[in-house]
Formats: structure tokens, sequence, C-alpha cells
């Protein structure tokens, strides 16, 4: 059961929230941004999810997400923006300044309950590989390049962690690094394109139809690698699939045509958030990134390459 902050300056809005999300989350609710912002001042460790509304008084939703982003206790908080203010400039305004789940109002419940899922999955999924890899620091720091195998979206999870340990800012580092063999495994290995995962996210199937493939006797032996160097300015990765490629120009940034779906975010998270540098090569089968690694007490995070 998470616990999410739902700021709304609507009671009926919060009301309708509360009926679908309250059987299986802990609710607190804010009528409007300074509201939430006190709250969350107050309390900084308490909250899995925030779910803002845009247009509200005395402080909006943008300026309470820039807030948000801001400050290094929320920086992993998932927030999801929701608003009657769906054109392609409002859109491209709430996920600049941090809002990667988008709903536009009005919005349906299952809409509400699988966008909310992936984030507090993201989130989840964020933090065991930052505790996963933790151990393995030390090995890291000796090894100048090797090249590892993986297969399915335990060895996604392993692979992810320890690699990022070499990177002061490990936490953001192993959420680019698992995004991006991630889809090395589901759409390289296995197939899986856009529109499929979404339908089996909506179905709540996606990880059933990952392991059904895995387990097919015509995908058996494809597996994907992950080649790490540790160069004197920088380390680099470079993560090869099986796959035909895939059209990998568009979602090197959130195209506002996307925000509202429950995937899609994952490849631009992670060359905006976590390394210096991300190149696909040739068709798509291949991305090199690079991270300039981050001194001692600096703040985490890559600039926008």
């Amino acid at each position: 059961m998470a616990r999410l902050l739902i700021v709304d300056d609507e009671p009926i809005n919060l009301e309708i929230i509360a009926h679908c999300l309250g059987d299986d989350h802990a609710l607190s609710f804010a009528h409007d941004g300074l509201e939430a912002w006190q709250i969350l001042q107050s309390e900084p460790d308490v909250f899995d999810g925030v779910i803002l509304d845009r247009m509200m008084p005395r402080m909006d939703g943008i300026d309470v997400l820039r807030r948000l982003k801001a400050d290094q206790r929320f920086r992993d908080v998932p927030v999801i923006m929701q608003s009657a203010a769906d054109s392609s400039e409002e859109v491209a305004e709430g996920l600049a300044a941090g809002a990667w789940y988008y709903l536009a109002k009005p919005y349906s419940t299952k809409a509400l309950t699988s966008i909310l899922a992936a984030a507090l999955d993201d989130r989840r999924s964020r933090r065991d590989l930052a505790r996963l890899g933790s151990e393995m620091k030390g090995m890291l720091s000796m090894t100048r390049q090797a090249t590892y195998t993986f297969r399915d979206l335990d060895d996604v999870s392993m692979l992810a962690s320890v690699l990022a340990q070499a990177c002061s800012h490990a936490e953001t580092v192993s959420m680019g690094l698992s995004e991006l063999m991630l889809n090395a495994v589901e759409h390289g290995n296995l197939g899986i394109d856009y529109a499929e995962k979404g339908r089996l996210i909506e179905a709540g199937d996606w990880q059933a139809e990952v392991e059904r493939r895995l387990a097919d006797p015509a995908q058996a032996d494809r597996v994907a690698t992950i080649e790490f160097r540790r160069e004197p300015d920088h380390l680099s990765f470079l993560i090869t699939d099986q796959g035909a490629g895939f059209e990998w120009g568009s979602y090197l940034d959130l195209d506002t045509a996307r925000a509202f779906d429950s995937h899609g975010r994952g490849i631009a998270m992670a060359r905006h958030l976590a390394f210096s540098s991300l190149e696909y090569l040739g068709c798509g089968s291949q991305v090199r990134v690079t991270v300039v690694p981050v001194e001692e007490g600096e703040e985490g995070g890559q600039p926008d390459p």
C-alpha cells in the first residue's frame, strides 16, 4: 500500500480520486499547491507519490513540481500531473518541469490506476536496483573492461544495479541502464513493440507475456550484452541486442503525443537524467552511453547531451 498525496482545488475531484484509490492506498489531501508544499516539507520521507493538479490558486502545479525536482529529498518521488490543459505547449511545459506521468482531464479510473501503477513500479525498481548493487562497488572500482550477457528481467535488475556502482550518482545511472537494457530484452530480443506493450500493461499481462516469450524455444537462445569500459575521463556502456532495431529517433525526447501513455518515457529519461551522452548505432540494436564521473559531494545527474 503506497502513501499518496492528492492535490486538487476542486473537492469533487478529491472525492473521485479517493473513491478510485482509497481501498488500495493511504491517501492524504491538499487543496492547493501551497498547502501541498507545506505538507511535503513537514513530512519529507512519507510519500511514495503525488497526484498533482496543474491549475490551482496560491501555488499552481507547475510551481510545486519545480520545487519538488529541485529538492534532493523529493527527486525520486513520482509526480502524476493531472490537468484539462492538454495542448502540446502546456504538456511540454509540464514534461520540462519533471512531470513524466501525465493525465488529461477527464480521465477514466483505468487510466489513473494504470499510470499510478507504472509510476510506483518505476520508483520501486530504482530503489531496489540501488540496494542490489551497493555491495559490488569495491570490486567494480578495480574493473577496467568487462562484457556481460543478459537475457531476462532478473538479469537486467542485477547487472544495472551492479554496473551503476561505478558512478557516484548510482541510483540515476541504474535507472538509465535498466531502461535501455529492458528495451533490449522486451523489444529487441522478444519483439514486443510499443503498441503491444501498452495493451499488455493495461491488461496487467506484460510480465507474464515477457516470461512466455522467454520460454519460447524459438527465442530461448537470444541474449543481449552490455560492455563496460573505464576510460581516463569517462565511463562507457555499450548495450547490444539481437533484434532488428527500431525507429529510435522519436524516443530520445518525450513526445507530447505519448505523454498520457503508461510507458514510453524510459529512453528519454535515461538520456536526459542519467548519462552525459546517449547514441543509438545503426538500426537501433546497439546503444552507447557515457558517464562523466561526478566528484564526491557534487549533485548527481548529467547535463543534456
